[in-house]
């Protein structure tokens, strides 16, 4: 009948996700709604399979996440009954208490489909900046789809698109959108908050610290830049006393990934010796990389430059990770959209350019490093946290008079330099000098310079200019403009050639990861339009004067980012 066909239709969707969670599936039914979800134990591995349900199983949740604050939100339901002891079996539990009001009491990253069976009703919620991934579709039968990636439901959808970060879909409104997260930043009026370095590092330390939750053996990604370095300094500083130390020992395992002779494999060596932890370094080479260009496309499901060289190195090296037998690991993700810390930011007319752009790059992060970091590691059933886009924290920084996070090079503040002075400890050091105030590279850029090189010889071998010549007619959206852009384009539409899926790829003129509004900062950008961090070629090319450095403090930042997590949810309503 149809309700088995829709199960079997959902089941083969479900299997297209079983890398995202390979330890257990689920499937629910309740007249012609299903929840489907592949489960990456974190949190209860034991009992803490989903779907989750409240006392009497009439509201059932599928959820991809983690709840960090979940002990203290039970505290507040005294009068319910947990059936197990997964963090996210909370959400069932504060629907019945206050409705579809509870998001924003949730302190941590999720996507959740949540279905009451009382009035057969539906809500669907992503968390604040997008970490965790989701997509929603609508079929012609009237079918309605939600799927943490494109390809659990791109062929039973006429029309189907990114679930917007920090809003939920509910069927009681009419099926409507509605926003949740409204942040005092969010309508990037200019904030005038001192700056005050303790404030800084007392809330990025507890935004590192909450995340240590963990019942599976976990690490940190560290690449020897800034950002990933504090991440691991903290976590090496912490981790003596929690309960995943007491599991799985007090040694902190870091990894990183590189070509032979990388600056990030070169500074991630030396910021592992300098706190102890038991390193791993993973060696690629630049055919390693192009042989696995289109697995890595089908599982990102983009086709934007900067995001696939990204993703590359960071696939390669989540498989390496995994094969160890850990599951979970910290990342660096979301600092330089904070702190303005790309490159081309130096070039910011004033604070209040500075400052929208920041509003800007958070907002946009779903669709580019958390995307990234999201699907390369569950690629392999590999979670990543980003302790950067704590809400907290996030609002913490973003308060801040944007007049301290301006490059001032004459004054020795150069990029992101209020979080470099906030961990700039002379009794107890964080970390070197030297990595506290190395600059920045784009991981793409920080994993070896070659690997960009090779790319695009790579892309002219298999792209001619006469099909560059029919490009704007064969892909009139977004239509790419080099030869490299070309090439991972014809992958895509190869994967996903649905004019829906397209559309959720961003377009539009960049330099050095800059939006489309911050190529005007400079006119001379407007010739150099490589996503590359060596776009920003005056501001990289004047940090060095041979190996020294002519800015008041030292070379070369790693962008250190790359993380998100598990579960996944398919669902009909019909």
């Amino acid at each position: 009948d149809d309700s088995q066909a829709k199960r079997v239709r959902v089941q083969i969707e479900l299997s297209r996700l079983r890398h995202r969670g390979p330890d257990w599936s689920g499937i629910y039914q309740n007249g012609f709604n299903y929840l489907a979800h592949q489960r990456l134990a974190i949190i209860d591995p034991a009992s803490g399979d989903q779907p989750l349900f409240n006392e009497d199983k009439s509201i059932v949740v599928t959820v991809n996440g983690e709840i960090y604050n979940h002990e203290e939100l039970r505290k507040g339901l005294k009068n319910h009954k947990f059936h197990t002891g997964s963090d996210c079996d909370v959400i069932a539990h504060l629907y019945e208490e206050h409705g579809e009001n509870f998001v924003d009491m949730l302190d941590g990253i999720f996507s959740f489909v949540l279905l009451d069976t009382r009035d057969n009703s539906f809500m669907v919620a992503r968390d604040a900046v997008g970490v965790t991934s989701l997509y929603i579709g609508w079929g012609l039968d009237g079918s309605l789809w939600v799927s943490s990636e494109m390809k659990g439901l791109h062929e039973d959808c006429e029309h189907f698109e990114a679930f917007p970060p920090g809003h939920l879909y509910s069927s009681k409104s009419g099926g409507g959108f509605k926003q949740w997260y409204n942040p005092p930043w969010f309508n990037e009026s200019v904030p005038s908050t001192p700056y005050e370095p303790l404030a800084i590092r007392s809330a990025f330390e507890d935004a590192v610290i909450k995340r240590l939750m963990t019942d599976v053996p976990f690490g940190v990604l560290l690449s020897g830049g800034l950002d990933s370095s504090l991440v691991a300094s903290i976590t090496a500083r912490h981790l003596a006393g929690t309960k995943a130390a007491k599991r799985w020992g007090p040694q902190l395992h870091s990894f990183c990934v590189g070509l032979e002779g990388s600056p990030d494999l070169k500074a991630g060596k030396e910021v592992a010796d300098y706190l102890g932890t038991v390193h791993h370094e993973f060696h690629f080479t630049v055919q390693d990389g192009i042989d696995a260009i289109e697995d890595v496309i089908y599982h990102v499901e983009t086709y934007d430059v900067t995001t696939i060289r990204a993703s590359t190195p960071m696939f390669l090296m989540s498989r390496k990770i995994k094969s160890l037998g850990v599951k979970m690991v910290l990342s660096g993700e979301g600092s330089d959209e904070i702190f303005g810390g790309y490159l081309y930011f130096h070039k910011a007319p004033n604070k209040q350019e500075f400052h929208q752009e920041t509003c800007r790059k958070i907002k946009a992060l779903h669709k580019y490093d958390c995307l990234r970091a999201n699907k390369a590691t569950s690629a392999f059933g590999l979670e990543a946290r980003v302790p950067f886009l704590d809400k907290e924290f996030i609002n913490t920084a973003m308060s801040l008079d944007p007049e301290s996070k301006m490059i001032k090079p004459e004054e020795g503040r150069i990029e992101k330099w209020v979080l470099r002075r906030a961990f700039d400890d002379e009794e107890r050091p964080y970390l070197p000098k030297h990595i506290l105030y190395r600059q920045k590279e784009q991981f793409s850029d920080g994993v070896g310079y070659s690997w960009i090189d090779g790319l695009k010889a790579h892309a002219a071998e298999n792209v001619n200019d006469k099909m560059m010549s029919n490009a704007a007619h064969i892909f009139p959206h977004n239509t790419p403009l080099t030869k490299e852009a070309y090439y991972y384009r014809m992958i895509f539409e190869r994967f996903f050639p649905q004019n829906s899926a397209r559309l959720t790829v961003p377009g539009g003129a960049t330099v050095a990861c800059s939006t489309a509004k911050a190529v005007e900062w400079d006119a001379s950008w407007s010739n150099n339009m490589d996503p590359s961090g060596r776009a920003a070629i005056g501001v990289h090319l004047s940090a060095y004067d041979g190996n020294k450095v002519a800015l008041p403090l030292p070379p070369h930042k790693a962008i250190d980012d790359m993380p998100m997590m598990m579960g996944q949810e398919v669902m009909i309503q019909t």
